[in-house]
């Protein structure tokens, strides 16, 4: 079907895609509508019939991020043999996510900050919350199952399990080398895994 000619679900989808294909190569700052615009092959007008603003199509993008990144992970855990299976999987999902669409966490950085509370930045928040909560869950039934050290702080363990792999995004975003992402990531759970009493 002609871009030009999209029903407008499909118009949504496609100028949210836009966005995070624009934000792997460009400051997400400077990603103006024209830019969408023009990456999509169309006017700013049949931008606007979509979206009223360009904070819109920054709430529909964040919205979607959320959306994908949690069921990713949440496919991912789905059926795992153990808790800690579970654990490697969700990290191993996440880093696939970012190595798949680069522009997701330059996006998410940038969002947060920004000053004041505006809603891309609140969804942000939000989803950090849920990612959060996800992890929680799976520590706590790990030292349940006898797989991570019972004396384990689970926040603390969580806020870890994040950090890693923000940490690892950024070295590959300033390497200018999403690839090695996947490259680094199975060593790098390891020494996550050896952190947290994880025994396999």
């Amino acid at each position: 079907m002609n871009s030009k000619h999209l029903p407008a679900d499909e118009r949504r989808a496609a100028t949210v895609e836009a966005v995070v294909q624009l934000a792997a190569q460009h400051n997400p700052s400077d990603i103006t509508t024209t830019r969408i615009a023009q990456h999509m092959g169309v006017t700013q007008g049949a931008l606007f019939k979509h979206f009223p603003t360009k904070a819109a199509i920054l709430e529909a993008v964040m919205g979607w991020v959320a959306e994908r990144l949690l069921a990713r992970i949440d496919q991912a855990t789905l059926g795992c043999a153990s808790p800690l299976a579970a654990l490697e999987a969700m990290f191993i999902a996440h880093i696939g996510f970012v190595a798949e669409h680069p522009g997701v966490p330059r996006m998410l950085f940038g969002e947060l900050q920004h000053q004041g509370d505006t809603l891309p930045k609140k969804m942000v928040q939000k989803l950090v919350r849920q990612y959060r909560e996800r992890l929680q869950l799976i520590l706590t039934q790990g030292q349940a199952a006898g797989e991570i050290d019972a004396r384990l702080d689970v926040d603390a363990a969580a806020v870890l399990f994040i950090g890693t792999i923000q940490g690892l995004v950024m070295q590959s975003l300033i390497a200018g080398d999403v690839a090695r992402l996947r490259d680094d990531a199975p060593e790098v759970w390891v020494i996550y895994r050896r952190g947290i009493g994880g025994v396999r």
